[in-house]
Formats: C-alpha cells, sequence, structure tokens
C-alpha cells in the first residue's frame, strides 16, 4: 500500500505534456537570474586580457550553477507528476532558492558567498529528500537518495569555500566539478549503483517543451539587456541604430533556433527508443546556446552604449563570439534531430569565428580599428543569410521529419528505478 501511494507521483500516459503553469512561473526568476549573469560581465570588462579572461571564468562558473538547479527541476517535473502537493513544494522551494541565487549572484565571489552557497546546498540537498519522502516506499526512491547523497557529499566544499576566500575559487570549481560529475555518471554509491539520467523514463514532450522555454528565456533576457540600455542613454541616431541592429539578431536567432529542429524535438523524443539519451544530448547542447545568447545580449550592451568607439578584443568576444557560439551549437542540435548539419549554419559559424580569430589572434590594425557598430552590422548580415538559405533550402518541399540518429535503440531491462 505505501508503495502504491509512492507511485502516485510518477508520471503516467495520462499525464499532461505540456508544461504547466508553475513551472512557467518558476522560470521567471530565471529571467532575472540570467540578467545578473550579464551584468557581472559587464561589469568585468574594463581591466586587462588576462583580467577580464578570468571574470569570463568565474561568471562561466556561476552561471553554472544556476543551469544545474534548473536543468534537476526540469527533468524532476518530467519525471513525476507537476500537479501533486510534493512537486510543487519542490518547485517553489527551488524557485525561491533560484531567486536567492540571482540577487547574490553579481557578488557571490565576493562578501556575498555565504547565502549564494547556503542557498545552492539547500536545494540540491533538500529537494530530492522531500522527493524521496513523497515516494514512500516505492523502489524508485533510491534515485533521488542518490542525488541527495552526492549534493550532501559536495556541500562541504561549498561552504567552505564561501567562508575562506583565500581558496573559495578553487574549492567552488571543485565542488561544480563532482556536481556534475555525479549527474553524469548518474550518481553512483556503493552498493546499489548508479541511475543514469539517460535511462529515466521522462516525458518528452514535456521535456522538450522545456527547452524551448529556456532558450526563449535567454531571448527574453536579450530583449531586457536592449531596452533598459537603449532606455538608459539619451536618444540618438547611433544608439537607435545600435537599439535596432540587436533586436534583429535576437530575432534571428529565435528564426534560426526554431527553422525547423527547434519545432521537432518533441517529435524527436517521441520517437527515440531511449527518449532519454537524446534529451540528455539536447540538455548539453541547450547549454552552449543559451551560452551563446546570453553572450551576444553582453555585446549588444557594449555596442549601444558604445556604437561608434573602437572594437576592443574583448568586445569582439561577445559581439562574435557569442552567436558563433550559438551556431556551433546550433549546428549539433541539426545532427539531434535530423541527423545531419546545415551547410549554411556550418558555414555562417566559420565566418563568425574566422573574424573572430583575425581580431583576437592576428589582431590585424585593419580589423582591430572597426568600429563596433560594424562588427554588429557584420554579424546581423551573416546570421540573416543563414536564415535565408534555411528558407531558401526548403522552398517549395515538404516539411522535413525527425530523423534522430540519437537514442534509436529500445531501452533495455533498466530496472525499476528507470
Amino acid at each position: 500500500m505505501t508503495e502504491q501511494r509512492g507511485g502516485a507521483l510518477l508520471r503516467t500516459g495520462s499525464s499532461p505534456g505540456r508544461a504547466t503553469f508553475l513551472e512557467l512561473f518558476f522560470d521567471l526568476v530565471f529571467v532575472f537570474a540570467l540578467t545578473r549573469v550579464s551584468q557581472r560581465l559587464i561589469g568585468g570588462l574594463d581591466g586587462s586580457p588576462g583580467a577580464v579572461a578570468a571574470e569570463v571564468g568565474k561568471t562561466l562558473l556561476l552561471f553554472l550553477v544556476l543551469w544545474h538547479v534548473w536543468t534537476i527541476t526540469t527533468w524532476v517535473t518530467s519525471r513525476y507528476e507537476p500537479e501533486r502537493v510534493a512537486i510543487q513544494t519542490v518547485v517553489v522551494g527551488t524557485m525561491f532558492g533560484s531567486l536567492v541565487l540571482g540577487v547574490t549572484l553579481p557578488r557571490a565571489l565576493e562578501e556575498r558567498a555565504l547565502p549564494f552557497a547556503l542557498a545552492y546546498v539547500v536545494v540540491m540537498v533538500g529537494r530530492p529528500l522531500v522527493i524521496a519522502a513523497a515516494l514512500r516506499g516505492h523502489p524508485r526512491r533510491l534515485v533521488p537518495l542518490r542525488l541527495a547523497a552526492w549534493a550532501a557529499a559536495g556541500a562541504p566544499l561549498w561552504i567552505a569555500g564561501a567562508l575562506m576566500a583565500d581558496v573559495r575559487l578553487p574549492l567552488w570549481v571543485v565542488a561544480l566539478t563532482v556536481d556534475y560529475l555525479g549527474t553524469f555518471r548518474g550518481w553512483p554509491l556503493p552498493g546499489i549503483g548508479a541511475s543514469r539520467i539517460r535511462q529515466w523514463l521522462v516525458a518528452g514532450e514535456h521535456l522538450a517543451e522545456r527547452y524551448q522555454q529556456i532558450f526563449l528565456i535567454a531571448l527574453g533576457e536579450s530583449i531586457l539587456v536592449i531596452g533598459m540600455t537603449y532606455s538608459g542613454k539619451e536618444f540618438s541616431v547611433d544608439a537607435a541604430a545600435a537599439f535596432a541592429i540587436s533586436f534583429v539578431i535576437t530575432a534571428l536567432l529565435w528564426r534560426i533556433y526554431f527553422y525547423r529542429a527547434g519545432h521537432l524535438l518533441a517529435e524527436a523524443l517521441r520517437m527515440a527508443g531511449t527518449p532519454g539519451r537524446l534529451a540528455e544530448s539536447a540538455a548539453q547542447t541547450h547549454l552552449f546556446m543559451v551560452l551563446g545568447v546570453l553572450s551576444a545580449a553582453v555585446g549588444y550592451e557594449l555596442v549601444i552604449a558604445h556604437p561608434y568607439d573602437t572594437a576592443r578584443p574583448s568586445w569582439l568576444v561577445f559581439v562574435v563570439g557569442g552567436p558563433a557560439l550559438f551556431l556551433a551549437a546550433r549546428s549539433r542540435f541539426e545532427y539531434e534531430i535530423f541527423g545531419r548539419v546545415s551547410r549554411p549554419r556550418l558555414a555562417g559559424m566559420l565566418v563568425l569565428v574566422l573574424v573572430l580569430v583575425l581580431v583576437l589572434v592576428l589582431l590585424l590594425p585593419a580589423l582591430a580599428a572597426v568600429p563596433a557598430m560594424y562588427a554588429l552590422g557584420a554579424v546581423a548580415l551573416v546570421l540573416a543569410l543563414v536564415a535565408f538559405a534555411d528558407a531558401r533550402r526548403a522552398w517549395h518541399r515538404p516539411p522535413e521529419p525527425s530523423a534522430s540518429p540519437i537514442g534509436r535503440e529500445m531501452l533495455g531491462e533498466a530496472g525499476p528505478e528507470a
């Protein structure tokens, strides 16, 4: 009887495939949190190249903390009934913890380290314990118990780093590595083994929608950056042009993502024999696409604020490198859905990477002297050509179906915890 009551927490075939309003409410925190990531980056771009690189690395660490919290929550709501009180409690609690992470993030490696670390540890340890308690005697309770055990093992590193400023960064790097390694390996424990995410029974349509939504959240953060930066300046023709081009680039990123692979992720997961494997791969790809969008947003703010200043190499890392990273990850996404890579996207990525290499490595005087506005315009042109080539290729052709090569094999005997 106890096992039967615990099993009511699991998703069934009749469970809704769409994201719930609570999950959309949860995502609002990440619109705010991602703006804090961009603002921390902006504040660290005035130093030497070495100092800028160090600040980018630190901000990446903090972003990966946010990403880990969001990803695990998404898998939880794709695996369990999001309408159950226990899962709603988990989502709301995680939402508050994420809000604390966002509030403290700009100074998380300085004086706000302790509340940042405590919020993360409480979420990572408390969330699986609540789920395990709600599952009662069900065999799948071992999965959240694994998560809690690994999170508890890394917790001392997070707290010690928060308390000791001199070794904070290396301790947190090790702690986050442990967390990601546990996720990758399935949180193995002596005697009970591992539970790889790729073997989990998840709602594919729901998971696809959640990753589409986190990409839209990243685009929403870009819109916030564009609007807030321009509204804080005196209106001028130069700034207005940068404002408009930044919006065009954001719209092109949306178009390139959703045409057509972004629309077909749910279908690919539905057709996969092992949807967890494809979902795991798509999660990694979306991480880099979101990073590309966030990096591009940093570039927007720099150019809108200084449209005709000389484009510094550190600026071009974001103005050009962000869209290049997006196209590289989007090419992998194309392979995950269709089993091929779009030539226009690959060509566009190579063009952007070539420009970036010429400026950052060769430092040609002519390119280094290009105003920031021109670099932003060049990125918009490349992305527009990619989008046009996609549309031209599909002209008068029937919509291409999903043909993902990932997860085609059927799930074998995964045991009661799958």
